[in-house]
């Protein structure tokens, strides 16, 4: 059952999803990849948790590096975490995340109202595999990720709303990184509770993503260029 503060949907132009713990869960197929990484190239480092691995979902590619590997520095660091991310997508690729219950039900529903589109803290390469897992690509307007901007996502929401216009953005996350990158880049966020993290206060969440459609109502370019 969704709560929120106010009895009135979120209107809204466009929504913008996040990836992990809202879309599907990949924490299985990464973990797998990222071991198989250190068993090849870096056995003496042992294999990583998958418990410690959620705790870095949401992150950046930046962050999680200096997670994963505090004990190298500069272009080492980078270089190994490289690996795991490229084996990653890889893998990906042939053993895609579990996806979300009613996740392809809702955005195709969503679609016809609304253009959609993901931001992420990723690498390049990994939303398109969500997209394929997920049997969404032609859902999805645009993404973009930290791959791209090397920013943090306050900045990669601010760049992806103002490519495409739009005036009332709303997102979709899970953490409370989501709820702060929101926050700072002055965009209402609806919380999933169903995913990986948590967030203080939410303003609106929804125990599933099937009832996303019943918290946003539509409000068109024009209706928002009328209201100026």
């Amino acid at each position: 059952m969704s709560t929120q503060k106010n009895d009135q949907p979120i209107q809204a132009d466009s929504i913008l999803f996040d990836v992990d713990g809202t879309i599907w869960d990949s924490r299985d197929t990464v973990v797998t990849a990222w071991n198989a990484v250190m068993e090849r190239e870096y056995p003496e480092k042992g294999a990583f948790p998958k418990e410690f691995l959620t705790g870095l979902f949401g992150k950046t590619m930046e962050d999680i590096a200096a997670a994963l590997f505090p004990e190298l520095e500069g272009e080492a660091r980078a270089k190994m975490a490289e690996r795991c991310f490229q084996y990653e997508n890889e893998l990906l690729d042939e053993k895609p995340g579990t996806v979300y219950d009613g996740v392809k039900e809702t955005m195709t529903l969503l679609a016809k109202k609304f253009p959609l589109f993901i931001v992420s803290n990723c690498q390049c390469g990994y939303i398109e595999a969500c997209m394929k897992g997920a049997g969404i690509t032609e859902l999805i307007t645009d993404h973009l990720c930290y791959g791209d901007t090397l920013a943090p996502k306050s900045e990669t929401l601010r760049r992806l709303i103002e490519k495409h216009g739009l005036k009332h953005p709303v997102y979709v996350g899970d953490t409370q990184g989501d709820a702060d990158a929101c926050r700072e880049a002055g965009v209402p966020m609806i919380f999933v509770t169903y995913g990986l993290g948590t967030v203080e206060n939410p303003q609106i969440s929804i125990d599933s993503i099937r009832e996303l459609p019943q918290v946003v109502e539509h409000c068109s370019m024009a209706e928002t260029n009328n209201n100026k």
